[in-house]
C-alpha cells in the first residue's frame, strides 16, 4: 500500500461519513476503526485501512481523531506507554471529539513535549450535516497546528472558525452545545405540551417553522416529535455526556446554570428509561413519564 499524508481514527456515526467526505474528495486516507467491519466503506472508497492505529500513526503526518472520550484517544496514541513519543513525533494530532478542556489542554502538553503538533477541531453537527460535508468546525491550536490541519477540513465542513489557543475550541464547543441541549428540550416540552391540550401537532410544526424561531435543528426535531421517529442523529446518552461536560466546566468556573441542570436530569430520566440510543428528540419520553407519575402530596 502507498502511505498517506492522512490518517483517520473513529469511523462511529459521525466519523464514518467525515471520513468517506474526505476519501470522495481525493484525499489519501489511511483509516482504522475498533470494529473492523466498519472500515469497509472506506476501503471500497478507496482508502486504506490500517492494521492498528500505531499503523496508523507511522503512515501518516495529519491525524484526526473521531473517538468518544478521553480514555479512547489515550488508547490509540498509546499514551502514557514507551510507544507515545514515537506515535506522535513529526504528527498533527487532532481531535475532533467532545472531550473536557482541560483533558485537551493536557493532551497537547504531552503530544508537544514529545515532539509533535496538537489542534483541536470539535464539530458542531449531527449524523445528517456530517454525511452532507456541512458541520461546523471549531479549530484552535498554535498557528502551525492550525494552518496544517485548516485546508483539510472543507470536505467535512461547511465553516471552520478559528478559535486561538487549546483548549478554546472545545469550550465554545460546549457553549454551542448548551445552546442545543436547552433549544431542544424546550421544543420537546412544547410538543408535551400541545400533545397534552389536544392541538394539532403539524399545525404546531407550521407555526414555528414560519417564524423567527425556525431553524434547521427545530425542523428536524420538530418533525421527530410530530412522527415519532427518534432514528439516532444525536444520541441521548451522547447528550447526556456532553451535558456532564459543560456542567462541570460551569462548575470549574463557578458559574451558574440553571437551565442546563434542568436539562441534565431529563436526559438522565430518559436514559434510565431505556431510551440512551434514541435520538436527542426522545427527551419527551422523560416529560411523559413526569406527567404521568403520580402527584406527590406536600
Amino acid at each position: 500500500m502507498v502511505d498517506s499524508d492522512v490518517g483517520f481514527i473513529g469511523l462511529g456515526v459521525m466519523g464514518l461519513p467525515m471520513a468517506l467526505n474526505l476519501v470522495r474528495a481525493g484525499t489519501g486516507l489511511v483509516v482504522w476503526n475498533r470494529t473492523a467491519a466498519r472500515c469497509e466503506p472506506l476501503r471500497a472508497a478507496g482508502a486504506a485501512v490500517a492494521e492498528d492505529p500505531a499503523d496508523v500513526l507511522r503512515r501518516t503526518r495529519v491525524v484526526f481523531l473521531m473517538l468518544a472520550d478521553g480514555p479512547a484517544i489515550d488508547s490509540v496514541l498509546g499514551r502514557r506507554t514507551p510507544g507515545f513519543a514515537a506515535n506522535v513525533r513529526g504528527r498533527t494530532v487532532v481531535h475532533m471529539g467532545t472531550t473536557s478542556p482541560g483533558y485537551s489542554r493536557g493532551l497537547e502538553a504531552d503530544v508537544r513535549a514529545a515532539g509533535g503538533r496538537y489542534a483541536e477541531a470539535p464539530v458542531s453537527g449531527s449524523r445528517g450535516p456530517a454525511e452532507s460535508g456541512e458541520l461546523i468546525a471549531m479549530l484552535a491550536g498554535e498557528p502551525s497546528a492550525v494552518d496544517a490541519v485548516r485546508p483539510l477540513m472543507p470536505p467535512m465542513c461547511g465553516e471552520v472558525f478559528v478559535c486561538g489557543p487549546v483548549p478554546q475550541a472545545l469550550q465554545m464547543k460546549l457553549a454551542v452545545n448548551l445552546y442545543l441541549i436547552t433549544m431542544v428540550t424546550g421544543l420537546a416540552e412544547a410538543f408535551h405540551f400541545a400533545q397534552r391540550h389536544g392541538l394539532d401537532g403539524r399545525r404546531l410544526l407550521e407555526v414555528l417553522d414560519a417564524g423567527p424561531m425556525a431553524s434547521t435543528v427545530s425542523r428536524a426535531k420538530a418533525r421527530k416529535l410530530l412522527d415519532r421517529d427518534f432514528a439516532v442523529q444525536a444520541s441521548l446518552v451522547n447528550v447526556l455526556d456532553n451535558n456532564r461536560l459543560i456542567a462541570e466546566a460551569a462548575r470549574a468556573a463557578r458559574l451558574a446554570s440553571p437551565l442546563l441542570d434542568v436539562c441534565h436530569a431529563l436526559y438522565g430520566e430518559a436514559v434510565a428509561l431505556g431510551h440512551g440510543e434514541a435520538d436527542m428528540a426522545a427527551v419527551v419520553r422523560a416529560l411523559e413519564a413526569r406527567t404521568a407519575a403520580p402527584a406527590t402530596a406536600v
